[in-house]
């Protein structure tokens, strides 16, 4: 082999696996603006992303070993995956409006439909991710040639490989999406993906591989070196140890997936739910298990007993995960202590605790994880003919185990175990993969397999029994004055109520995932029951109304108050129904009113899908820097509520922008409703088709209904002293600038934001009632 091809290799695949995150990353956006962002949507993506990968590895694992110039091939198969990605923006527009059509005629059961968007996200993403899941296989073929030492080389590539995937997920995660966009982020992906495909494909000319051998004629690996690379100090690993290595895989696929999940929702309730929280996160797990398997990688080349490293391993791991938020009790502490170092390194003070939480949780156990892989693909595939094609299994049901892992931890773990037994019996697998690893070792260390089969188990209990309940963990941080009344973790989100009042005076409050979403005082009373019963004042004879997320329930409540009108709450969470029913003094009951229609799905989703026209759309409040927001303060969206209102409706939309994110959503709101007017000190938009019109004689003939004067008792006057301006006043205001886009959605990342520009000012409106009241 030429000294300058594993190095060019490891280059090559570096900068693949950077490709492979920014494209995850644009992929789960773009189609959660098709499917949605439940969790059993993009669950189901996420399953689709890894089936395909999973594919290409088999397929690719089964001729690699034949092909005569594997480098030439893997060229090939990058700039495929750089053509194919670039295209899945096509391909995901005629997706979304095969959906549209299809999907109101499906039946509502939701096997049926994850099935079905299954089958629509595998579609788009079939060709790309069979490709990239091809990548490992044929660059391994390149790499290995006739050296025994498999897991050496696969450790130090896997590691290179994640490597890049640590910098794709925190170039997408703090660059791409916020300053170039998610379809000119497929073309920097597909850019360097054919720029590597072309690198590689001259890099090829001239080297030839025979079946079996590396580059130039490096000969096969001799008889006894096959039989070596499957060996350990008590002699070669029978079949039966084999199988259990492979099994430990799939065990361990499932577990890193399900406590990526685990992991996730609860820190997010310590983090609050950013996009940066998330890409944190993410680049957390994938350094542990870099930086596990670049440390592994060189000590394979040792002759050790690596079936019994890799049991006392899968135990450590268990161990490990079991006991992972444990350490969140030292995170302020220990952000304190690193918090002038993050300074000092330019990164925002908002970044420090996140960054601190996530590596105390998470690294010690995916370091582990790390460290485990090249051992057991070592063990399993060996050297010598066949290699990859066994390199190509152990990656396809690694993945398998990684798609189980998924969809168990979302929908079944978290729902019925909670977070705690959802972290102990995930992290059993390990457990489980470790005690079955020392039994098939029985004949050969009885001594070693006893203690392992005795000592593991009995460690594993002990440390359950001690790990934390991750809600008393935040709740310890951030709520210690409170008492929970009430808490579900569901599948989408974790909901819970506390009691925050003094003196006797109760104060219940909601929380979403650990952030405040509505409370029964007073003013944040007024707030939400605003934002449903003004349209209802303001319009002049509604019938239909829609909500968009149901919270507290109160703006739901104030709606269906109105006579006459039937209300259908689209709500993305089923926890946060049970917990509105605590707050049923301030919503009027909307859970038992008859004119009201509950449905858990995702809004956006719905209006995408629905073919019903309402005379009001209105949403609960929504923070901007949420991850997700974006999708609901751009332009697509607005255009699609203004696509369900009647050609009278209302659109009443909330704006808590600050600096300049006000002006943002302000001037995408009026980009799609240029009648805008605005009201209530500016924070309320109300959106219509035709210029809006408020007609005394129509309200005071309306008010004379007893149920209509309760929902608020406002006379005319002072709804018009609320007004605040009119599109000719509004267009001058919002002046020039970024209009909301799905492809940019950047007021998600705060943190790109001019921090010393701000809003328009209020003051500068000179509001002319004139233009709007009529007699």
């Amino acid at each position: 082999m030429p000294r300058w091809l594993l190095p060019l290799l490891s280059t090559l695949f570096f900068f693949s696996g950077v490709c492979a995150l920014i494209y995850q990353v644009m992929w789960l956006r773009m189609l959660a603006l098709v499917f949605g962002v439940t969790v059993y949507a993009a669950s189901t993506v996420l399953a689709s992303f890894m089936a395909g990968l999973a594919l290409g590895s088999l397929v690719a694992g089964r001729v690699a070993g034949r092909l005569r110039s594997p480098l030439l091939t893997f060229g090939l198969i990058e700039i495929g995956v750089g053509l194919s990605a670039l295209a899945t923006p096509l391909v995901m527009a005629a997706i979304k409006s095969a959906w549209v059509i299809v999907s109101p005629s499906l039946p509502p059961s939701v096997v049926f439909m994850t099935a079905a968007r299954f089958a629509a996200s595998f579609a788009v993403l079939i060709v790309p991710t069979t490709l990239m899941g091809a990548t490992l296989p044929v660059v391994m073929r390149s790499a290995l040639g006739g050296d025994k030492a498999v897991g050496a080389k696969v450790g130090m590539l896997y590691a290179i490989n994640t490597a890049g995937a640590i910098a794709g997920a925190l170039i997408a995660g703090f660059y791409l999406v916020a300053e170039i966009g998610l379809t000119r982020s497929f073309q920097v992906a597909a850019a360097i993906n054919v720029i590597i495909g072309i690198v590689a494909v001259a890099a090829s000319r001239g080297l030839q591989w025979s079946p079996a051998d590396g580059p130039s004629g490096t000969p096969a690996p001799t008889p006894s070196a096959h039989a070596a690379s499957h060996s350990h100090d008590h002699g070669p690993l029978t079949a039966t140890q084999r199988r259990c290595v492979l099994w430990t895989f799939v065990l361990s696929g499932m577990l890193s997936l399900a406590l990526e999940i685990v992991w996730f929702r609860m820190l997010v309730m310590m983090l609050r739910p950013t996009a940066y929280a998330f890409t944190i996160m993410l680049a957390a797990v994938l350094c542990g298990i870099a930086l596990g398997s670049a440390v592994a990688a060189p000590l394979l080349r040792r002759r050790r007993d690596w079936l019994a490293v890799l049991t006392v391993i899968q135990l450590l791991i268990a161990l490990a995960a079991v006991l992972s938020l444990n350490a969140l009790r030292y995170a302020g502490p220990a952000t304190a202590s690193v918090g002038p170092l993050a300074s000092s390194l330019g990164l925002d003070q908002y970044l420090g605790p996140i960054i601190v939480a996530s590596a105390l949780a998470m690294l010690p156990t995916t370091l582990l994880l790390g460290f485990a892989f090249p051992i057991g693909l070592s063990l399993w595939a060996g050297g010598g003919e066949g290699t990859p094609r066994r390199i190509g299994v152990f990656y396809s049901l690694n993945l398998c185990g990684a798609i189980a892992g998924s969809v168990a931890g979302g929908f079944v773990l978290l729902p019925i175990l909670g977070s705690r037994g959802s972290l102990i019996a995930t992290a059993a697998l390990a457990a489980l993969s470790s005690l079955m690893l020392a039994l098939s070792q029985w004949r050969d260390r009885p001594n070693f397999a006893g203690f392992m089969a005795v000592v593991g188990p009995i460690a594993f209990v002990m440390a359950a029994l001690n790990a934390a309940n991750p809600y008393d963990v935040t709740t310890e941080t951030a709520h210690r004055q409170e008492r929970v009344l009430w808490r579900q973790e569901g599948v989408q989100t974790t909901v819970a109520i506390h009691d925050a009042g003094r003196g006797g005076r109760p104060n219940r409050i909601m929380y979403l995932d650990g952030m405040h979403q509505a409370s029964d005082q007073r003013q944040m009373t007024f707030v939400h029951q605003r934002l449903g019963a003004f349209p209802a004042l303001l319009h002049h004879n509604p019938k239909d109304a829609l909500v968009v997320g149901l919270g507290g329930g109160a703006t739901a409540g104030a709606v269906a108050q109105y006579p006459g009108i039937t209300v259908d709450v689209v709500e993305l969470s089923g926890a946060v129904v049970g917990g509105a029913s605590f707050f049923s003094h301030i919503n009027f009951d909307v859970l038992t009113r008859p004119n009201v229609t509950l449905r858990v799905d995702d809004g956006r989703n719905y209006l995408l899908t629905t073919r019903k026209k309402y005379d009001i759309i209105t949403a609960d409040i929504i923070l901007p820097r949420h991850a997700g927001a974006g999708a609901l303060y751009s332009r697509e969206y607005f255009e699609l509520v203004r696509n369900a209102l009647k050609d009278d409706g209302l659109a009443l939309q909330w704006n808590g922008g600050e600096g300049a994110v006000y002006g943002m959503i302000l001037r995408t709101f009026l980009s799609v409703f240029p009648h805008t007017t605005l009201w209530a000190d500016g924070t309320l938009m109300l959106g219509s088709k035709k210029p809006f019109e408020f007609s005394r004689a129509n309200y005071h003939q309306r008010r004379t209904d007893p149920q209509l004067r309760a929902l608020f008792d406002w006379d005319f006057e002072q709804i018009v002293r609320t007004y605040a301006g009119g599109p000719p006043e509004l267009a001058r205001w919002a002046g020039d600038g970024t209009v909301l886009r799905d492809d940019k959605p950047v007021i998600e990342y705060f943190l790109s934001l001019p921090k010393d520009e701000q809003p328009p000012d209020i003051n500068a409106l000179v509001a002319r009632p004139s233009d709007i009241v009529r007699p």
